[in-house]
């Protein structure tokens, strides 16, 4: 089983930078694709990033500001987040599949306001 666990979440006033982590459980870790999505209240899920074989997706809401990337050695996914902005305020979830295998970590709050 793997297992992901957030963290890097928090307050950032608009314009600021945030980095989240995803620690991942597992020695399979580098089989796995590997992705971020984000929930806020009255909004439906929305998934920002993603890195699997078919490649490194952006959602548009977010593309060229935020950067996926991953640390096999370290068992981490990150997602770096520039020119932070308001609506970008949400529970932050971090996501591995593999062939029928999905798994989500349990969120991280990422609130963007001055």
């Amino acid at each position: 089983q793997v297992q992901l666990v957030e963290s890097g979440g928090g307050l950032v006033q608009p314009g600021g930078s945030l980095r989240l982590s995803c620690a991942a459980s597992g020695r399979f870790f580098s089989s796995y694709n590997m992705g971020w999505c984000r929930q806020a209240p009255g909004k439906q899920r929305e998934c920002v990033a993603s890195m699997s074989n078919r490649g490194t997706t952006y959602a548009d809401s977010v593309k060229g500001r935020f950067t996926i990337s991953r640390d096999n050695t370290k068992n981490t996914v990150y997602l770096q987040m520039n020119s932070l902005r308001p609506e970008d305020t949400a529970v932050y979830y971090c996501r591995g599949w593999f062939g029928n295998l999905d798994y989500w970590g349990q969120g991280t709050q990422v609130t963007v306001s001055s």
